[in-house]
């Protein structure tokens, strides 16, 4: 018997791919909603070879699903999330809504799978920032060898980070670079075709962005608070796949050769690093595929114990919709779905 889901912001660039890798994976769904905000009632979304309806999530009844994949605003979440969880359903949220919450698991199964055995503190379990997602896959089994003492991160994030308006924009952009000039921006605060933009998010009283503290809040929560962690996240012209310049520095010797080997034999990584003009992933390649993708591991020798990586994933999937799956595959294995009976 399988168990009845909903994806709550199905007509969004990432409810679109959870309900693509909700087939894909071959998840056990014996019933499926699209849920949707009023405006969208309708809007057909295609679930392997079925299509769907979008449904009113002011009218859904939550009691009657298992499981609820949300993409939404953060302060959609902050209302709706408590709701359905306490309507019955486990609550996946994609948002940043409840990621700090103590008492929600903030979870990368590859990373602190045993976090959610505590989820039914309110029933929600949050899926971490795209950037996170992909850094912490690459980290944590670093970390468990060595012992990270400092990170410094360098992101470039892809346009789909900001949702359809984003793709639309770039892809208006660079369009009209070549005809009468490129659009005036709108959804991000600087022109982003042939250009890159040095913030994301909102910026805060220290002079980083909300996105930025995002990366190392996230990361102390799931791997280490003891791990001293810097970033500067920049938006650059790629429509799908984030990347991120990763230099670490560890307590513990460590070398490029073992580090590798290390990698290559963790869980959700996929090493590609030959040292020749092609050896290296690259959003472009990463698009549409399930793992982080590392390259350029070499070692840094400005401090002692010190490396370097290039980590690349497809910020849909394994930053967003891949791990929210993965997160309720992780609980359909460990028996933590509370199943209804069918009517």
């Amino acid at each position: 018997m399988g168990y009845r889901v909903a994806v709550v912001g199905a007509t969004g660039n990432v409810g679109r791919e959870m309900l693509n890798i909700l087939e894909e994976v071959d998840f056990p769904v014996e019933k499926i909603h699209a849920i949707a905000s009023r405006k969208s009632i309708g809007v057909e979304v295609s679930f392997g070879d079925q299509i769907l309806k979008c449904e009113d999530v002011e009218q859904f009844d939550f009691s009657t699903v298992d499981v609820v994949l949300m993409s939404v605003s953060g302060s959609f979440s902050k209302e709706w999330s408590p709701k359905i969880g306490a309507a019955g359903p486990i609550v996946i949220d994609n948002s940043s809504a409840w990621r700090m919450d103590p008492d929600v698991p903030l979870v990368v199964p590859e990373v602190n799978p045993d976090d959610v055995e505590w989820a039914n503190r309110k029933n929600i379990i949050a899926n971490p920032n795209c950037s996170t997602a992909q850094l912490v896959v690459a980290l944590k089994p670093l970390h468990d060898r060595a012992r990270i003492k400092r990170v410094v991160v360098s992101t470039y994030q892809s346009v789909s980070g900001a949702g359809k308006e984003g793709m639309d924009e770039l892809f208006d952009q660079t369009k009209n670079v070549f005809v009468l000039g490129a659009t005036p921006p709108k959804k991000f605060p600087k022109q982003i075709a042939f250009n890159v933009i040095p913030f994301i998010g909102a910026f805060q009283d220290d002079g980083y962005t909300d996105e930025e503290a995002k990366m190392w809040n996230e990361t102390h929560k799931m791997i280490d608070p003891a791990i001293k962690l810097t970033v500067t996240c920049v938006r650059v012209p790629v429509m799908v796949g984030h990347s991120e310049a990763v230099n670490i520095e560890f307590h513990e010797p460590l070398d490029e050769d073992e580090a590798r080997d290390i990698l290559r034999d963790s869980p959700g990584l996929i090493v590609i690093d030959k040292r020749d003009d092609k050896g290296y992933m690259t959003p472009k390649e990463a698009q549409g595929e399930f793992p982080v993708f590392v390259s350029r591991i070499r070692n840094d020798p400005t401090v002692e114990n010190g490396l370097n990586l290039w980590v690349v994933a497809d910020n849909l999937r394994k930053g967003a919709a891949l791990n929210a799956v993965q997160i309720a595959e992780l609980l359909h294995a460990r028996g933590l779905i509370r199943q209804k009976a069918l009517a």
